[in-house]
């Protein structure tokens, strides 16, 4: 499924696996959401809001407060580069350059084809292991520049597809 593709069937079937009127089942239905289409579409957060009879501007509230939800399109895999204090010493700012190289993105933080998205993080909570690179749910710590190549090739798909 290509990441601005959107479905009004999608999203009812998303509602169905939740109870319908509580904010406990909003934050779900976003999370849902947010993990199908890698992003949360305007329309979606439209219907959502009508059919959970939520105002807009609360379901607006909840995707703007959480760092988890965006509003625009992300790759399928999401790369933080962490830019603390401890980070920034050891290079992590060489780092992001290195990463933004290797997928051509000069402007903009998601590559054009959607398979990555690269984002600026404060901390990710492993000081002691930076320059620290986080990938999905995969860490990388004490990243070097060379390095770098080799670990986005994991996240590249194989050839021929």
């Amino acid at each position: 499924m290509d990441a601005t593709d959107f479905s009004v069937s999608d999203i009812e079937d998303i509602l169905g696996h939740h109870p319908y009127g509580s904010d406990v089942s909003l934050i779900a239905v976003m999370e849902e959401l947010q993990a199908r289409y890698r992003y949360l579409p305007q329309d979606a957060l439209i219907l959502l809001s009508e059919r959970l009879g939520v105002p807009l501007s609360q379901v607006y509230s909840v995707a703007t407060f959480y760092n988890v939800f965006s509003l625009v399109p992300r790759g399928e895999h999401l790369i933080s580069v962490c830019l603390g204090t401890a980070c920034h010493v050891k290079g992590g700012d060489k780092i992001l350059d290195k990463i933004r190289r290797e997928l051509n993105l000069e402007s903009g933080d998601t590559t054009e084809d959607y398979r990555f998205t690269v984002e600026e993080v404060r901390c990710l909570g492993c000081c002691s292991l930076s320059p620290v690179v986080r990938i999905d749910n995969d860490t990388y710590a004490h990243l070097t520049q060379e390095r770098v190549p080799k670990v986005l090739k994991k996240y590249q798909p194989a050839t021929g597809e």
